[in-house]
């Protein structure tokens, strides 16, 4: 294949073969671009051909999707940091506050929503990193270009339009200097613009705005060297990064540049839903129930066409010139009318009779889209159906859930890796330097701040009355430490906290991501704790027997909960109550 002479028609080139299908597998072909375009329509209750008021769109697939949305995601509360370091390890708590306070600035829940949603409604997501701490999902209907068999093993090209003053904001990152590899200025590009922003470049329709848009590619990837320099013509592959704008002139679109430089390493992650041998996305959400909705759509329109003809109503008379003495449509209400000798007048029957087969294809499509969706009716919050019993209705939607638990999974996987490479290292920066801030504790954490406070506090008492020459007397310690733990719990679980300067400097932060149970049942769980506790609280004695305890601890490792958790309850024995000895009736003196 012939190489492009230059980066603007190789953008050019790339952007309509990715217009193009690639093949699958046999006679299987599939479009990126058509996926994702297909993927927003159906998700939006929009046909390919655009709105029609004509032709009404009965849309299954958003509450699957939101579903979904819930089902595979996960908030911020389930990511923890923790100091990989024994020496280090009570730093882990300092780590998991700052963190907590650092999401909460940068908005990481935002982040992991629009993760999920593109990883469900797509089969994939795409992120970037970008100069701010958190990364950029990349909207995949932004993409220009990128290789379809495989994301990340060709160029990806993003595009974005951007207005005069967001376009003048990127001078800070270098762009429109001559330095970096320009070939115009920001401000000259600004003036070559037209007030308009193209909205289908095959069609050639453009969309009037009421400011300037300039139209800009982000091009990352292999490309060859004479992309960076004009003076040679060398075709060697180096990793570059490329920022182009295009503008009108007399011989048709000109290509301009703002930025190009080596690049080092790509700022691009990926991770596929379902995944497609040969496909760059796995199977997306809207994708694995678009055979339904295409043909629920089909129903409800032949419906509604049955709907529009029995409304109608229709008279039929074999007295030709009835029509000519009669209007129905100004009839009064018991007026008489005339009809010739031997003639008839009757309505038209135009009753629906085929409904009720449309109502049940549509009820059958239904079906098989939750049955694709793995979405039940307990899940959609919807009534299940009458006679269901309670614990096989939760064994299905245990069961449906697990599939949405599997892709959970591999999404929390990725982020684990994204925070490894990108987020832990800016947030170890970041807590080296002197912080700060006010921060909530649950109960745990106060009970163990608690206890490391009066242990402090004891031992300091201690120190100063073993100095001073003094008696240390057990009672006053118990006072001490009863005073100190009433003062600390009472004054709130609002606490500020302070980092020194460099005191994490040496502490190697590491992650852990706890999506275990996160979409479990509250009521299910409630109900397992309740039994729990009733029975110890009714029979404590029931722990006293080593077999018993250890039978107790796997009925909770089977309901999903931690015996650990139950570890502090001491086993009480039952005390057996000593038998008082009957009183012997004495015998009376016998009398002489």
């Amino acid at each position: 294949m012939q190489i492009a002479q230059d980066i603007y028609s190789y953008i050019t080139s790339e952007e309509t073969n990715y217009a193009l299908p690639v093949q699958v597998i046999g006679d299987y072909n599939w479009n990126m671009k058509d996926h994702i375009e297909t993927s927003i329509l159906y998700k939006n209750s929009t046909y390919k051909s655009g709105k029609d008021d004509n032709k009404p769109f009965k849309n299954i697939t958003r509450p699957i999707l939101n579903l979904q949305y819930r089902a595979e995601g996960f908030d911020v509360k389930d990511i923890e940091l923790f100091v990989e370091d024994k020496e280090n390890y009570y730093k882990s708590f300092l780590v998991k506050k700052f963190h907590e306070k650092w999401a909460r600035e940068n908005d990481i829940d935002t982040f992991i929503d629009d993760m999920v949603e593109s990883y469900v409604d797509f089969g994939g997501v795409l992120i970037k990193k970008v100069d701010k701490a958190v990364p950029e999902v990349v909207p995949m209907q932004s993409i220009a270009f990128v290789d379809q068999t495989d994301i990340l093993s060709g160029p990806i090209a993003i595009k974005h339009f951007f207005s005069p003053s967001q376009l003048k904001d990127m001078r800070k990152n270098g762009w429109g200097d001559k330095n970096n590899g320009a070939t115009v200025t920001i401000d000259e590009l600004i003036t070559l613009s037209l007030d308009q922003k193209v909205k289908d470049k095959e069609r050639g329709e453009v969309s009037e705005t009421p400011g300037k848009y300039i139209e800009i590619y982000e091009v990352h990837g292999d490309m060859p060297e004479k992309y960076l320099d004009d003076d040679t013509d060398g075709e060697e592959y180096i990793s570059q990064m490329h920022i182009v704008a295009y503008y009108p002139s007399e011989n048709g679109k000109q290509g301009v540049t703002l930025f190009r430089q080596e690049e080092k390493d790509s700022p691009f992650k990926l991770v596929r839903r379902d995944k497609i041998f040969g496909r760059a996305l796995g199977l997306g959400g809207v994708e694995e129930l678009e055979e339904a909705q295409v043909w629920i759509n089909y129903d409800v329109i032949r419906i509604k066409e049955m709907l529009d003809s029995a409304s109608k109503v229709v008279h039929q008379t074999d007295d030709p010139s009835f029509t000519n003495r009669n209007n129905l449509n100004d009839l009064e209400n018991g007026e008489v009318l005339v009809l010739e000798e031997g003639k008839r007048i009757g309505q038209v029957d135009t009753f629906p009779r085929n409904m009720t087969l449309f109502d049940k294809s549509t009820n059958e499509w239904e079906e098989h889209a939750r049955q694709m969706g793995s979405a039940n009716e307990v899940s959609l919050a919807e009534s299940p159906k009458s006679g269901t019993p309670f614990r096989l209705q939760a064994l299905v939607t245990q069961q449906a859930l697990s599939l949405h638990e599997y892709r959970k999974g591999k999404i929390s996987t990725f982020l684990d890796e994204v925070y490894r490479d990108w987020i832990i290292p800016y947030i170890s920066r970041e807590a080296s330097k002197e912080q700060e801030f006010l921060a909530e504790l649950d109960l745990k954490e106060m009970q163990d701040i608690a206890d490391r406070l009066t242990e402090n506090v004891s031992n300091e008492f201690i120190k100063q009355r073993v100095l001073g020459g003094e008696e240390v007397l057990p009672e006053e310690i118990e006072a001490l430490e009863a005073e100190t733990r009433e003062s600390f719990m009472k004054s709130g679980n609002k606490k500020f906290i302070k980092i020194l300067k460099d005191e994490m400097k040496d502490a190697s932060v590491s992650i852990r991501i706890n999506i275990a149970g996160k979409q479990e049942y509250m009521a299910e769980k409630v109900d397992k704790l309740t039994n729990v506790f009733r029975t110890i609280a009714t029979n404590p004695g029931v722990l006293a027997s080593p077999e018993i305890a250890d039978i107790f601890n796997q009925i909770l490792e089977s309901s999903d909960i931690s015996p650990i958790d139950f570890s502090r309850i001491q086993a009480q024995p039952q005390q057996l109550t000593a038998e008082a000895p009957v009183a012997q009736p004495t015998t009376p003196p016998a009398i002489l």
